[in-house]
């Protein structure tokens, strides 16, 4: 089955309202092991996603002329259903301890869905160490919410968690609490997260490294799948961080 490099972004992702002059950043093939794995250790995909799979047409129908998704009335493109932000929630750290989200008010963030034993977990944490380090006196967090859903691949306590992070890859970063990010017991956050930008194929969180870009008000502006690596998105958080 072919698929037009629009057509392929449409269906991994729907584009949320973005700031002025971002750039799309997203992976332009949705790749059969992507969505293998996704079916397999996620809560799954909705039937609608497979019926659009076997009529890619669908989705060309929806593509603009500059090659970006459309936003046909009744399809399920997701939007920012309430007024919530980011920093009303109270979540938990990596020591248990409660901290309001709201202390991160006026920073731009990048939140990530981290594990320890994936393939994307070396350069995915080295370079959020990097771009931390290199952008945290300007006003940007990383905030990683360690998640064992996706081939139990964060199987270690919170203890362990922190150790490996902050011992093989010197994170300074703020760590929290394991959670679940799909099914009925998504951390709030998250549920939040994924309501504000969320996909054509479903709001699930669809692997490990999967991040959201927030700014200073704590809304979402962009959403990038697990193969987005954290250098690519630089220059959309030195855009952020510059407004």
């Amino acid at each position: 089955m072919a698929f037009t490099a629009a057509a392929s972004s449409a269906l991994f992702y729907a584009k949320p309202t973005l700031h002025a002059g971002f750039q799309d950043r997203r992976a332009k093939t949705p790749t059969a092991e992507f969505l293998h794995l996704s079916a397999k250790f996620s809560s799954g995909l909705p039937t609608s996603a497979f019926r659009v799979l076997k009529n890619p047409s669908r989705l060309s129908q929806n593509v603009g002329s500059v090659g970006k998704p459309g936003r046909t009335p009744g399809v399920a493109f997701a939007t920012a259903a309430t007024e919530k932000r980011v920093h009303d929630f109270t979540v938990k750290n990596i020591d248990g301890k409660d901290v309001s989200l709201s202390k991160f008010k006026g920073k731009i963030l990048l939140i990530v869905n981290v594990a320890s034993r994936c393939g994307l977990t070396s350069s995915n944490y080295s370079e959020l160490s990097h771009i931390y380090e290199k952008y945290k006196t300007q006003g940007f967090e990383v905030l990683a919410f360690p998640c064992n859903q996706f081939g139990g691949q964060e199987p270690g306590s919170n203890s362990e968690i922190k150790q490996f992070a902050c011992t093989r890859f010197k994170a300074d970063f703020p760590i929290f609490d394991k959670v679940d990010v799909n099914g009925p017991n998504a951390a709030p956050v998250y549920q939040f997260l994924k309501s504000s930008a969320g996909g054509f194929l479903g709001d699930l969180i669809k692997w490990n490294f999967e991040k959201f870009l927030v700014d200073k008000n704590g809304k979402v502006v962009e959403r990038y799948p697990p193969t987005t690596s954290p250098f690519q998105i630089e220059k959309d958080i030195q855009k952020l961080l510059a407004a």
